[in-house]
């Protein structure tokens, strides 16, 4: 007698989420877009949360690099391995090749312009790929984050996300960091905006909705056209 589909293979596994601060979290084997001035912050802080080698892919032709002593207050710089691309289909490339081997449980690309659908499915894809591989070896999942500049607009990502350093009051409190974060679109998820609190020099990051609730919050002030990666 034949069974059901669901009954022969039984429910699919829960897919593996990368918390990054509080309980905001992104899915493993997929792609993700960040935008906005503090893109490389919050990559920084998704690597702060991750565990193992981080696969970081820069532009050549960029002037400006990592700091050692800067990233070094979100993590660890030794488990950083840096590649130079020479062309921006270069860049694409490595991505893709490194998600589709599944060693690495992270892998970021600045990237010089906005990504179209195509190869944005192809990272995709190749992030399942290593995710079925990582699997073979009981690892994690590959989770990539694309960084992208101005408002981004990547069609095709699992979500996307910009964020923006914010005043963090008087110095004479010693108050860390802060910065705003929109959750502008995710696959079952709701736009959303957040404030991001990071507890002084390697402390816990604390969320709140953008109204100072904690948890999901609505409205917001509107974030700046600003292109540097390197604010916040």
């Amino acid at each position: 007698m034949s069974l059901p589909i669901l009954d022969q293979f039984g429910p699919r596994p829960a897919r593996q989420m990368q918390p990054f601060a509080g309980g905001l979290a992104l899915a493993c084997g997929r792609v993700h877009e960040i935008c906005g001035p503090a893109r490389v912050a919050m990559a920084a802080l998704v690597m702060a949360r991750a565990a193992g080698p981080v696969l970081w892919i820069m532009p050549s032709w960029q002037s400006e690099r990592l700091c050692p002593d800067g990233l070094a207050a979100f993590a660890d710089p030794g488990r950083l391995l840096v590649a130079q691309a020479r062309r921006p289909e270069d860049m694409l490339w490595a991505m893709e090749e490194a998600l589709r081997s599944g060693a690495l449980p992270l892998v970021v690309a600045e990237l010089a312009t906005v990504p179209g659908l195509t190869p944005v499915r192809r990272l995709t894809l190749a992030a399942e790929s290593g995710a079925e591989a990582a699997a073979v070896r009981r690892g994690r999942a590959p989770l990539g984050l694309m960084l992208t500049p101005g408002a981004g607009g990547a069609a095709g990502a699992e979500s996307r996300w910009r964020i923006a350093a914010a005043p963090s009051g008087s110095r004479l409190l010693e108050r860390g960091p802060v910065w705003r974060l929109r959750r502008e679109r995710a696959r079952g998820a709701e736009p959303a905006d957040f404030v991001l609190h990071r507890q002084g020099r390697g402390g816990d990051v604390t969320v709140a909705g953008a109204g100072g609730e904690a948890g999901d919050g609505a409205g917001g002030e509107e974030f700046s056209d600003e292109n540097s990666s390197r604010g916040g």
